[in-house]
């Protein structure tokens, strides 16, 4: 059956600028961090996609080695551009990355212009599109000159082969400088990715949610609900099919101690006075930070995605509740 496009799915999402660009991304947009690899069936990969396109996310952020195996979903979401996005190119922003492992020998990972040229040549034949809308640096490498991996983006967007680009992993400090290379090369670097949750409270220690806002860069979130922990898949046990079981890189049964699972009681509680699930309050959560554009959501099932988006115009945290989950998990 033919996939038939929600004509209203914009007047059903927040869209928010990054920084002071003239970019606008959704508030909700969909990772495809996980389920996308080859484990996966095409129908279910495309159900996830439609639903999400249909309830106004435009975004989708991929990376060269998401899988399994490394690249794999890139090549899979390109078999979608082509089928039920087809003719939709310029409704949708497109985001890869490079950093991390993706080929074997010494030019397989980092921040050199080699691995970041080559690497984005590799994925957009595997996305098969002329441009990514986002390209960014995965993480920061010590080993290399800042001044050479912020060169190879900037030479990316002046090839056309990205619109803007954006740092991952990258602490405040470290993006500062990043930031100080790319405004002298007239570079569009236009935001940053980190990961953030209740659980996770890094992002704030490292700065760069107030480096960000200080040079007016975009801040979009990962691992908003810590692997799945901020849900009620766990509260109960661990079901057979939980990502615990059938990948347990990184999310381990060790995680849910006793402790943990009496701080998820507590904001279930906080949830359920609001009238929402535990992850959408973990979503609001985030949201309420004004640095923050948009939020990164995975999925496995598209009745997820569906849940995900009535948090699209939920009434914010107050005070009291936000000093509430503070107290939940020991903060």
């Amino acid at each position: 059956m033919a996939y038939i496009l929600n004509e209203n799915r914009y007047s059903q999402m927040e869209y928010r600028r990054c920084g002071n660009s003239g970019l606008k991304l959704p508030l909700l947009s969909l990772g495809l961090w996980h389920n996308f690899g080859d484990t996966n069936s095409p129908e279910r990969m495309a159900q996830l996609c439609e639903t999400a396109f249909d309830g106004g996310i435009t975004h989708f952020d991929l990376a060269n080695n998401y899988g399994p195996p490394a690249g794999a979903a890139e090549r899979n979401f390109g078999r979608l551009l082509k089928t039920i996005f087809a003719g939709h190119r310029d409704e949708l922003v497109i985001s890869t990355k490079a950093g991390y492992d993706m080929w074997d020998g010494p030019y397989g990972d980092g921040g050199s212009r080699k691995y970041l040229l080559a690497s984005l040549d590799q994925s957009l034949k595997r996305l098969g599109v002329d441009y990514v809308d986002i390209f960014y640096h995965h993480r920061p490498d010590p080993e290399t000159p800042l001044e050479e991996t912020m060169g190879a983006l900037a030479q990316a967007v002046r090839s056309g082969k990205a619109l803007y680009v954006g740092l991952s992993n990258y602490d405040g400090e470290t993006m500062r400088r990043a930031a100080d290379i790319l405004e002298q090369l007239h570079c569009p670097y236009i935001i940053n990715q980190n990961r953030y949750s209740i659980l996770d409270r890094e992002t704030e220690r490292n700065g760069i949610l107030d480096a960000s806002a200080d040079r007016k860069k975009g801040v979009i979130i990962y691992s908003p609900l810590a692997q799945g922990m901020l849900t009620d898949r766990y509260l109960h046990g661990i079901p057979e099919d939980s990502r615990i079981r059938t990948d347990g890189r990184f999310l381990q049964a060790s995680q849910l101690t006793e402790e943990r699972l009496a701080q998820l009681r507590q904001l279930q509680a906080i949830a359920q006075d609001r009238g929402q699930t535990l992850a959408q309050l973990a979503l609001c959560w985030i949201l309420r930070q004004k640095a923050v554009t948009s939020v990164l959501v995975g999925a496995s099932r598209p009745e997820q995605i569906t849940d995900t988006l009535q948090i699209v115009g939920q009434k914010p945290l107050t005070d009291e509740e936000l000093r509430a989950v503070d107290a939940a998990v020991g903060l």
